[in-house]
């Protein structure tokens, strides 16, 4: 029995898209904030650790439902 692995030749492969400048400064800006949610919480609402941990992850959670939505009807946009 052979197996044989091209399916899919090199030269055909679809180019892997780029990430662009803007995206990268996006996700920087959405890491910095979620990061000072949590201190925020942690430091002047003073409401502990683990509520500060969940409260970030669940915004950090929305956002990456918001990034996925967006992109869904960009993508099917086109």
């Amino acid at each position: 029995m052979t197996v044989h692995h091209d399916a899919v030749p090199d030269d055909d492969q679809a180019p892997a898209h780029e990430v662009t400048t803007a995206a990268l400064l996006g996700y920087a800006a959405a890491a910095v904030g979620l990061v000072g949610w949590f201190f925020f919480g942690l430091l002047v609402q003073r409401q502990g650790f683990v509520d500060s941990v969940g409260e970030s992850a669940g915004a950090g959670f929305a956002l990456l439902l918001a990034v996925s939505v967006i992109g869904t009807v960009r993508r099917n946009g086109r």
